[in-house]
């Protein structure tokens, strides 16, 4: 429960965000529309790093299992050197946002805004990084209460500065969108500072004294060799739901508001099966490490049972009462019936992203990150995105055409994961070692 509450956590910020805008008395809709796709170049661009420092996960939760210290210590230290290099690529990639948007034919109306959402956004990149390599180890000796101390904290300040930016208070020029962007970027370095100032003692001994082989080549390539793939796994993900973004711009800048109300809200559930996935691969990789095979098995199962049950409740949620969940964001119209619309068939993805979530957890705790790429590449740009543009850009379906396409992706690629989880754990398992020659 606690790291799904930090999943959570880290996701109601941009919650927080659309919500705030969507309450500006002037053009919401607008307003909404560059904060959508403001939030998805950044989480497009800033994914290339979740995927690479997530191959600390195996790493760290392996050699704990083993109480291999060296090598947490290692692992450790390591990933704040990534942590720093990605920091400053992907900001540099943030940066030409404006031409990016215009090349994409994105509305005109909310290109400014947007960009410079994301601009005022690069300079939380780093605490954002930093907070993952501490949130695994952390994790992996189930040391959670600082994570959640310092996630709630980071929420508070990010809603109190929206209020702050958005709207313009206690002397601070309204900035609109753009303000949301600013108070985001300060709240991640709350969340890195907090979380630093109350789990000192864990992180001290892990990056005190620094050594050495921290620097070597040959591991530091290996780590990238576990991770490209978790990377390109999540960046195919997020980019086949950013694809669809870009053409529900192309259908009109109500459609996108709408859009991006029904896509916050199943991203805001997903958080707790992607938070049990993480739970699953801490406790996978620990009985890994330790020999357990028995372990893992009921790890792997525990984890896709509470996944499952937790996304069938939200699905029955969004068939129910999508306009109840709707209005929390807008009360204009026109995006409430595109969000009404679109809801509905979010319930139905619900499930199958839940097992599709959880089984990629259970296979990185394993050391398996190879496959789940496969079969994205399979599940999302072989069938989920073709059928999202035929039946969004060529049929009347329009808004609703491109959502069935999350619907057919998700489940074959959730059906596919499911079948290799099962292989995978008839079959031996060893630790994933990156210092051996």
């Amino acid at each position: 429960m606690p790291v799904v509450a930090v999943d959570l956590g880290l996701m109601m910020m941009g919650t927080v965000d659309t919500m705030f805008v969507g309450r500006l008395p002037e053009n919401a809709a607008s307003a909404v529309a560059a904060v959508a796709i403001g939030h998805t170049y950044y989480w497009v661009t800033v994914v290339v790093g979740f995927g690479i420092l997530f191959a600390l996960d195996p790493l760290i939760t392996q050699a704990v299992g083993a109480n291999d210290e060296p090598a947490i210590t290692r692992a450790v230290q390591r990933g704040f050197l990534i942590a720093a290099v990605l920091a400053v690529v992907t900001g540099m990639m943030l940066l030409p946002g404006e031409a990016v948007l215009r090349f994409l034919r994105q509305p005109p109306e909310i290109i400014p805004n947007a960009a410079a959402f994301v601009r005022a956004s690069v300079g939380g990149i780093f605490p954002l990084y930093a907070f993952i390599v501490i949130r695994i180890l952390l994790q992996a000796h189930h040391r959670t209460a600082p994570l959640v101390i310092a996630i709630v904290a980071a929420n508070v300040v990010n809603a109190a500065l929206n209020y702050v930016f958005v709207f313009g208070k206690f002397g601070v020029p309204a900035m609109g969108p753009v303000g949301s962007g600013w108070a985001s970027t300060c709240a991640r370095w709350v969340l890195l500072v907090t979380i630093v100032a109350i789990a000192w003692r864990d992180i001290a001994r892990r990056v005190r004294p620094w050594r050495r082989d921290a620097f070597a080549i040959k591991p530091l390539a290996r780590i990238f060799a576990i991770g490209i793939p978790i990377f390109i796994q999540y960046e195919l993900e997020v980019n086949a739901f950013a694809v669809v973004a870009v053409m529900m711009g192309w259908i009109g800048t109500t459609a996108m508001a709408g859009h991006q109300i029904s896509i916050n809200l199943a991203a805001l559930t997903f958080m707790v099966p992607l938070g049990i996935s993480a739970a699953g691969a801490i406790q996978v990789g620990r009985a890994v490490g330790a020999g357990d095979h028995a372990g893992v098995r009921r790890a792997a199962g525990a984890a896709l049972a509470i996944g499952v049950a937790f996304m069938s409740i939200t699905a029955i949620a969004m068939l129910a009462i999508p306009r109840v969940l709707a209005r929390a964001y807008t009360a204009e119209e026109a995006v409430l019936a595109t969000a009404v619309m679109l809801l509905p068939l979010a319930g139905l993805f619900q499930v199958f992203d839940g097992i599709q979530v959880v089984a990629v957890g259970i296979l990185r705790g394993t050391g398996d990150t190879r496959t789940p790429m496969v079969i994205n590449v399979l599940g999302f740009w072989c069938l989920g995105v073709p059928v999202s543009a035929y039946l969004g850009m060529r049929t009347s379906l329009g808004a609703r055409g491109l959502w069935i396409g999350f619907v057919v992706g998700l489940a074959a690629v959730a059906v596919l994961l499911l079948l290799r989880v099962r292989y995978r754990l008839r079959q031996p398992l060893a630790r994933t070692l990156v210092d051996t020659v």
